[in-house]
């Protein structure tokens, strides 16, 4: 059985693969674990500078929980009265979206095509989003009789707002990628033929640069949402200190003054 998660490091980049492209790689419980554990390495690697996050196939990205499996489980619930099946979001989805949002790397999705349900989510816990003009994304929770998981009651009022992120969820649809693309749900849309090439060279371009600086965005974008503009500017000054103080602060400035290119160490 091929693995149902790839996943490669190669000159400071990790690549993430989802592996199932028979089943539009669907989420089953050998998928959700191997992904949690590829990101929790991606993330606790020093080695690892970026991460890009893709699908294997063409006609998806991820389309979410595997509802196959999902109603096998529940059978099995209603049998033993444990009532473990939605446990998933507590032990798999969730770790994948803290590790996603939270690692000091910055993470492009590379969308290939449907991304739906939990498989949004991550697509919405990446930094950056390059998504095939082949692709789209639904909520599809409610389709279900469920409601947002995988951080997306988080991360989406943040791109789209909460009344456009409360419509999409009461009222799951197809949002193709142009109009991904007009509401900030993908950061660039390219044909179906150049997406792996295209999300790869953004992410190695992120590898490649000064990842202190990245690490500090991160944090400080996270901070700012939730706090007000006094306690964001005593958060971007600690912040400033710790870039400022950086080697690759010290090298992007005589970088500049030599009018060449910066080599970033990365610390």
């Amino acid at each position: 059985m091929a693995d149902t998660v790839l996943y490669e490091v190669s000159d400071g980049l990790a690549t993430i693969t989802l592996n199932r492209p028979e089943a539009m790689n669907a989420l089953d419980i050998a998928a959700k674990v191997a992904l949690r554990d590829a990101v929790r390495s991606a993330a606790a690697d020093d080695a690892v500078r970026a991460v890009l996050l893709t699908a294997a196939g063409e006609r998806a990205f991820c389309v979410g929980q595997d509802l196959k499996e999902h109603i096998g489980l529940l059978a099995a619930d209603r049998e033993s009265g444990e009532g473990r099946t939605m446990s998933t979001v507590r032990e798999h989805y969730n770790p994948i979206v803290r590790a996603l949002t939270g690692m000091p790397k910055p993470v492009v999705a590379g969308v290939n095509g449907v991304a739906a349900g939990a498989g949004f989510g991550f697509a919405l816990a990446a930094d950056y989003r390059v998504v095939a003009d082949t692709a789209a994304f639904n909520t599809s929770f409610a389709g279900v009789a469920l409601t947002a998981d995988s951080g997306v009651s988080w991360t989406l009022p943040r791109v789209v707002g909460p009344g456009r992120a409360t419509d999409l969820l009461l009222f799951p649809r197809s949002i193709k990628a142009q109009e991904a693309y007009e509401l900030g749900i993908a950061n660039r849309v390219v044909p179906a033929a150049e997406l792996r090439a295209e999300a790869e060279r953004v992410a190695r371009t992120l590898a490649e640069g000064p990842t202190v600086a990245y690490a500090a965005i991160k944090e400080a974008v996270a901070f700012g949402y939730g706090h007000s503009l006094a306690e964001t500017l005593e958060k971007e000054d600690e912040l400033q200190s710790r870039a400022g103080a950086s080697q690759d602060h010290a090298i992007a400035v005589q970088a500049f003054v030599d009018k060449e290119r910066p080599k970033y160490l990365g610390r």
